[in-house]
């Protein structure tokens, strides 16, 4: 990837970076018009300051000149090259936050899943064509430079980017926000498929370096572990507790900057990496004992190694505790610290910042910031708790019970002893009020408790951040409900005003602009760009358009041309190739059993066993016909053949049935379901009968970069969760802000996106909530639907005897006996309304016009799932904040305040 073009002219021996920040341009520069007067290769945004910025940063950072850099050298290059032109607005943006009396939001989250940054930076700072014509001048190929950068392993699923998409729309709101975190060093793990199966290999995404980040070495907060405590009297004569941990780690800040969209506020994520405090022992050394002499600082930095240890061991559980604790105590210091600058004392700090918990991960926040207050900082326990609980929210994000964590209390005591006592004096206040309310009603304080007492004592940790915030919220309209009636019935009883809903929404800067190109373009050319900031007022005049020809057969271009570039992936990384035309039915999620890709299988098993019998005939031919023909006349010409087919024979389409995500490392059962899909594609593939009607397609290691090319893609979003099971999910609104018709069940926000593009326009199945909780309250029977159901029978029966695992019988066999005896997520219930569903599919596929409509009208109506909607609520309901405008400094201003 050398470029062609030679290095500019310069004085002899002047280096490539001589020319500085302040140095102007020449006069034949600004007479040609490739440089602005005044415009500096720091911050210009043309072209060619770009191309010098460029050719200055590959010299000065990568040490490195054109003939001898490495493709990596030039991608670093241009990333740094990038974030010059972010680091003005951040200064600018912590200026504002360290001046502003408007709340500032901690957003505190175990996962920040943020993707690739290099496009969606450009994409924000609006410079992606300048640098494109940059990258062209010095021969450089910019989709190659975006195709080479490692995906930061700091998140695995929903969790992550939702808390992703929200940072990125605080800083397009202009709200100041600072997202706190773990620098996992390994993230998760990379998901690697051997004979079909998921084996977990490392994530080394920081070894070809990490341009994003700035270290921090200055900031940084002790965090103690294990230990006791001891009474001592303080210096106005109060008792007072203290603890002596027997270990401290220190957490050191690393800060990667968050543009928003268009505008001069750049918040930034601030994530912690653990070090000994002590790293080397020199004594040890001396003697010999070179193991020992690092020992401290290998036991410190295993602490933010990878993300979600498997907890199945204690040791696994304990490392996953402190982790938690770790990141919430440095978070927590972190903003009493940024409150005390310029300050004499910490009142006020409830003001100062609004500290969101993304789920129970670091609901510890509530018994460590009293500790702080309390033991640090010598507040009594009544100013420390009007405190904490002004300044904490939080979002729960599940209606699993058993996903609620709990920690045992001996496991919690060895660790955090100091904040198991505050535990239990939150707690026997807390609970002195519930039996004011509720009088000899010891059944209610039992389930309240922060303590359960049953079995096993444990701490429960939604309970504690219910008890510790000011405000509660779930995640869509149908999940905060049920968490209203069922899992937090209770505290919903003592606190109804507490309780809010916020449905999540995604940013429509990543998931469409960047990774939709294509179609952002066509809507822009008809609506402006203003919906990408506000989608609720600018999609829904795209409805208007739905009746021209023009446009309609543009839109079926973008989407056939979206599905070659997947196809074209899948046949690179895997070999397979996959036909475009065909109907591309998509479920991408984390592998669990309530997303029910299982279900998924049974139906594609029951379809395959259809086709081989001659049950119906394929209009892949009037597909084919559509690949092979040119662009919009091609696609509407295989619209009107296939819907020709359809009437004349009863046909359904070619289908593309197309998984992927990871399974939990300890998770056997999600495990074993991705074993079956790869177990099933290899059988379908080798049919010879039906492989031209009917292929399955695993996508490995499923991530934000990958899912660039797969939403858009999709022809069908499948969200086919048990109803009552999913609290939100944010993939069924990429899915279909892309333009793909969902089939789901009323599960989650699915009932909010069918409301708001209307039933006509979604493919609704399956028991409702209600029905699914009175069917296991009667006693649910699995086997009663395979008696009643052929289909399903014969489908299990497949498993079962082997045809999918190369004669195995055993290899599946405990799914099957899994769904037959138990059930736990009403599979088999569902299984024929789904069936007849897809049915419904196949139908409105093959009729290409009113797919067509359908797929417009989803995008159109999907304005309200943007996270600047959701982020917007939160402002006015919880965190009580807006936005602050930000100023850029002169960069010679002296004195500036650092955050």
């Amino acid at each position: 990837m050398t470029p062609s073009s030679r290095i500019p002219e310069r004085e002899p021996g002047q280096p490539a970076s001589a020319r500085g920040r302040a140095e102007q341009p020449s006069e034949e520069e600004v007479t040609c018009g490739l440089v602005r007067p005044g415009e500096d290769i720091r911050a210009g945004s043309t072209a060619e300051a770009l191309r010098q910025a460029l050719l200055d940063n590959l010299l000065s950072v990568q040490g490195r000149t054109p003939d001898l850099a490495t493709p990596n050298d030039w991608y670093m290059a241009l990333a740094h090259t990038v974030r010059d032109r972010m680091l003005q607005r951040w200064i600018g943006t912590n200026v504002a936050l360290r001046g502003q009396s408007v709340r500032v939001v901690g957003y505190l989250s175990a996962e920040f899943l943020v993707g690739p940054q290099l496009g969606n930076n450009m994409l924000s700072l609006g410079i992606t064509e300048a640098v494109r014509e940059a990258c062209a001048c010095l021969g450089l190929d910019l989709h190659a430079l975006l195709d080479l950068e490692e995906e930061p392993g700091l998140g695995n699923g929903g969790l992550g980017r939702l808390a992703a998409c929200y940072m990125d729309s605080l800083a397009t709101l202009q709200v100041l926000a600072i997202g706190y975190g773990i620098r996992y060093e390994f993230g998760i793990f990379d998901q690697v498929i051997r004979d079909g199966a998921q084996v977990e290999v490392g994530d080394t995404w920081l070894k070809p370096g990490h341009p994003w980040e700035i270290h921090r070495p200055e900031i940084c907060h002790r965090v103690g572990f294990g230990g006791s405590t001891e009474w001592f009297t303080d210096t106005h004569g109060m008792a007072r507790k203290r603890w002596l941990p027997d270990r401290v780690v220190l957490g050191v800040a690393y800060d990667v900057p968050v543009p928003g969209y268009r505008v001069n506020t750049t918040n930034f994520l601030r994530l912690w990496k653990a070090e000994a405090v002590e790293s080397f022992d020199f004594a040890a050394f001396n003697t010999g004992d070179y193991e020992r002499a690092v020992e401290q600082k290998l036991k410190s930095e295993t602490l933010t190694k990878v993300l979600y240890p498997n907890d199945e061991q204690l040791r696994g559980k304990q490392l996953r505790l402190e982790q938690q604790a770790f990141f919430t105590s440095c978070s927590l210091q972190d903003m009493i610290t940024i409150h005390l600058s310029g300050r004499q004392r910490l009142e006020g700090a409830e003001v100062r910042f609004a500290v969101q918990l993304n789920d129970t991960h670091p609901s510890i926040a509530v018994a460590e910031l009293m500790r702080l207050l309390l033991d640090e900082h010598g507040w009594s326990w009544d100013e420390a708790w009007k405190v904490t609980h002004r300044t904490l929210a939080y979002t729960n994000h599940t209606l699993l019970p058993e996903a609620l964590e709990t920690w045992s209390l001996p496991l919690f005591r060895s660790v955090l002893p100091r904040h198991l006592e505050i535990i239990y004096e939150i707690n026997r206040r807390f609970l002195d009020e519930v039996r004011a309310r509720w009088p000899g009603d010891e059944a209610r304080v039992e389930r309240m408790s922060i303590i359960d007492e049953r079995g096993d004592k444990a701490v429960r940790m939604a309970h504690l951040a219910v008890v510790g915030s000011h405000a509660v919220n779930g995640v869509a309209a149908l999940h905060t409900e049920l968490l209203k009636r069922h899992l937090l019935h209770d505290f919903f009883e003592l606190w109804p005003e507490r309780f809010h809903n916020v449905t999540n929404g995604v940013t429509l800067r990543r998931w469409m602009a960047l990774a939709n190109p294509g179609l952002t373009e066509l809507i822009s050319s008809r609506l402006g760009d203003a919906w990408l900031t506000h989608p609720e007022e600018e999609l829904p005049r795209l409805e208007s358009f739905v009746a021209d020809t023009g446009f309609r057969e543009a839109w079926r271009a973008v989407k056939l041309a979206n599905k070659r570039v997947l196809a074209e992936e899948v046949r690179a990384r895997l070999g397979i190739e996959l036909d475009p035309a065909s109907l591309f039915d998509i479920q991408v999620k984390r592998l669990h059993e309530y997303k029910r890709q299982h279900l998924n299988l049974l139906h594609v098993i029951a379809l395959w066993c259809e086709l081989r019998r001659g049950g119906a005939a394929s209009t892949r031919s009037s597909g084919a016909a559509a690949g092979a023909a040119g662009a919009a006349g091609a696609a509407a010409a295989a619209g009107r053949a296939g819907r020709a087919g359809a009437t004349a024979r009863g046909a359904r389409p070619a289908r593309t049935v197309i998984f992927g995500g990871k399974a939990a490392p300890g998770y056997f059962m999600a495990k074993l379901i991705i074993r079956l899909i790869h177990g099933v594609a290899e059988v379908l593939a080798a049919d010879p009968a039906t492989r031209d009607l009917l292929r399955v397609v695993f996508i490995p290691d499923f991530n934000v970069k990958r899912a660039h090319h797969i939403y858009p893609a999709a022809d069908l979003s499948e969200q086919i969760s048990t109803a009552g099971m999913e609290a939100s999910g944010t993939g069924n609104m990429k899915f279909a802000l892309n333009g793909a018709l969902t089939i789901g069940t009323l599960d989650g926000a699915n009932v909010e996106i069918r409301e708001a593009v209307g039933a006509e326009n979604f493919f609704l199945f399956g028991l409702t909530a209600d029905e699914v909780a009175r069917r296991k309250a009667d006693g649910y029977q699995p086997r009663r639907h395979v008696d009643e159901c052929p289909a399903l029978r014969e489908a299990l029966d497949r498993i079962s005897d082997g045809t999918f695992s190369r004669g195995d019988r055993s290899l599946f066999q405990p799914l099957v006996d899994n769904l037959l005896h138990h059930d736990p997520f009403l599979v088999l219930a569902d299984f024929e309304a789904y069936v007849a569903c897809q049915r419904a599919v196949e139908a409105a596929f093959a009729d290409t016009e009113r797919w067509t409509t359908m797929s417009i009208l989803n995008t159109a109506r999907m304005g309200h799932f943007s996270s600047d909607r959701s982020v917007r609520e939160y402002c006015e309901q919880i965190w009580k904040t807006g936005p602050v405008q930000v100023e850029l400094p002169s960069l010679d201003q002296p004195g500036l305040p650092h955050a």
